[in-house]
């Protein structure tokens, strides 16, 4: 308990100080927490001392007793007050601060990170761990030493009136920590049980919402609901017997100090029947033998939120703990924007995609790619974006390995429009800034303009302002495409990559499309993945992608003199782009 303490308090870094400060209000208001009982216990002592006739009473003693109670009962609360403001956002401070640190490192790890890690493990890992810790780690924390160090300070006040009632509090302290280290030991045993569970859980329920369309479409709830059902029963098991071994540890726990507590009055009232106490000490020693314990009975869940720490820290770690493809880059600037492909091999695993590729795409030139479905043509531009790392071979843009690149060095030389085109759930206007944050309105509208989107942007009920869904899912797919072409326009890269850029675009706009990506794209290195022949039949070079080799390589011209892959490609692009309803 004592380690995970001190990796808690190291995680939070420079909030140390809040904290500590915070621990010393929690400790002064406990003291002053038990003013109140120790004044009512002189006030009751002079009164006695008037029946007996051995004093009288003074009616200074109940101004004295009450303001002292009341100025303690508001040093009390407003030393609360302190400790709340000092401690109990510091959790949440230090877990925003790592979400977005984390989401930084992730943007440098290569695609591969996320096909070992699953989607729904990543967002456990930063809502579910995180929450633990920024919710109850400084509480629990302050809960803990606290809790102790208050006990400590009774413990010896207790000593001044009776020695043997503060070895029977010391003692039933000292058993009462077998069950929390038991607890403890429990929760560390049960913390990645009841995290694979909420993994499981989460991933099923994000498979299960994406799904639904499917679902709806085929009327049947089938293994998608039922993968549902599993997983809520399995968390519901595993979260119901994490209970049942926490209450059997808390009322262990409990138990002891509860006996502690009727022992110390018995042995107190014993001393008070043979004179060797004052009754009024009585009375203030029973008051303190079920108010001292109080501080250390809350320690159970402090004990049990621990074990769950240690755990969290060690994922948390373990997330941190990630290859970054960009280690040894740096902030590379170019001058020249040519992209070469120098016997470049690559797999997914054991799968390799693609084979020996050879090419240089030239500055102000643009380079098609063509193939089956399959063949490796958005392998190709995801490598040329460092977004994995080749195994054979090198790539370089502008004379430069991309391996000596950092990723925002590599990347701010490239807009991408890809095939499936991502929203944010944000307003069109900000989707479109995302590819230049410091754009003007003018810029943004210019942008829109553009790619042949500002008119249907603008007969949205709010315009340029109005919300699109999660992954843009309130707009058309052809919708989704103009204003991703939008983003890249505005970003006004020098290496421009379409993946089907025009995929989803109706064929009367297409035209329009294309002609305002030529003339905004003009004087720019083009890489295009396209399977429509008005994308390709321009282009200064075409590459023929099959099986993860360039099979062909040529000018449109070129490539429909030659017998191949590319002349049977463009028959038949010409058959299904001609079809017409009899």
């Amino acid at each position: 308990m004592l380690k995970t303490i001190r990796r808690v308090i190291a995680w939070i870094g420079p909030y140390q100080g809040r904290l500590r400060l915070g621990m010393v209000c929690s400790f002064l208001a406990s003291l002053f927490a038990a003013a109140p009982i120790v004044t009512a216990a002189w006030a009751l002592s002079q009164v006695i001392s008037d029946m007996r006739g051995e004093a009288p009473f003074k009616t200074e003693v109940i101004w004295v007793a009450f303001l002292v109670i009341a100025g303690s009962t508001l040093l009390r609360y407003l030393l609360s007050y302190g400790r709340a403001r000092l401690q109990d956002s510091i959790g949440t401070e230090v877990a925003a601060k790592e979400r977005i640190g984390i989401g930084d490192m992730l943007k440098r790890v290569s695609l591969g990170y996320f096909e070992k890690n699953s989607t729904g493990e990543i967002l456990a890992d930063l809502t579910g761990e995180f929450t633990q810790l920024e919710t109850n780690g400084m509480k629990m924390i302050d809960a803990f030493v606290n809790g102790y160090i208050n006990f400590s300070a009774l413990v010896l006040c207790l000593a001044v009136f009776s020695p043997p009632a503060a070895l029977v509090a010391v003692g039933s302290a000292l058993l009462s920590t077998f069950a929390l280290i038991g607890l403890n030991r429990q929760s560390q045993k049960n913390s990645p049980i009841s995290r694979q569970a909420n993994e499981v859980l989460t991933e099923t329920i994000i498979e299960y919402v994406r799904g639904l369309p499917v679902v709806k479409s085929f009327g049947q709830e089938g293994a998608a609901i039922q993968a549902l059902r599993d997983a809520c029963q399995q968390s519901r098991k595993v979260n119901i017997a994490i209970e049942k071994a926490y209450q059997s540890w808390n009322m262990l726990h409990i138990f002891v100090l509860k006996l502690a507590s009727v022992i110390m009055v018995l042995l107190t009232a014993f001393f008070a029947m043979g004179e060797a106490m004052t009754l009024t000490h009585f009375l203030m020693m029973a008051m303190f033998a079920f108010s001292m314990f109080r501080g250390i009975e809350v320690v159970i869940e402090s004990a049990y939120a621990l074990g769950m720490f240690g755990a969290a820290l060690d994922k948390i770690d373990q997330l941190k703990q990630v290859d970054f493809i960009d280690l040894d880059g740096r902030d590379v600037s170019l001058c020249a924007y040519d992209i070469c492909f120098n016997h470049v091999s690559f797999g997914y695993g054991n799968k390799e995609v693609i084979r020996d590729v050879n090419f240089t795409a030239l500055q102000n030139r643009t380079t098609a790619i063509v193939g089956p479905s399959g063949g490796g043509k958005t392998t190709l531009c995801r490598l040329m974006m460092r977004f994995y790392d080749v195994k054979s071979g090198k790539i370089t843009v502008g004379g430069h390995d991309v391996r000596e690149f950092t990723c925002d060095s590599l990347l701010r030389n490239f807009s991408m429009v890809f095939q499936n085109v991502y929203l944010f759930r944000d307003t069109i206007r900000n989707n479109i800034r995302f590819g230049k944050p410091d754009a003007t309105k003018s810029d943004i509208m210019a942008a829109a303009k553009a790619a042949c989107c500002h008119e249907f942007i603008i007969a949205l009920p709010n315009g340029y302002d109005t919300m699109v869904g999660e992954g843009g899912s309130s707009l058309s797919g052809g919708e989704k495409q103009r204003i991703s072409i939008a983003r890249a326009i505005l970003k006004d890269a020098p290496i421009v990559i379409l993946d089907e850029a025009t995929a989803s675009i109706d064929p009367e706009n297409e035209h329009l499309i294309q002609q305002a990506l030529s003339a905004l794209t003009r004087g720019k290195t083009i890489i295009t993945i396209a399977h429509r022949l008005a994308t390709i039949e321009s282009a200064d070079q075409i590459l023929v992608v099959n099986q993860g080799r360039i099979a062909q390589k040529g000018t449109h011209r070129e490539l429909m003199s030659q017998e191949g892959i590319y002349k049977n490609f463009v028959s038949l692009r010409e058959k299904a782009e001609g079809w017409r309803i009899a």
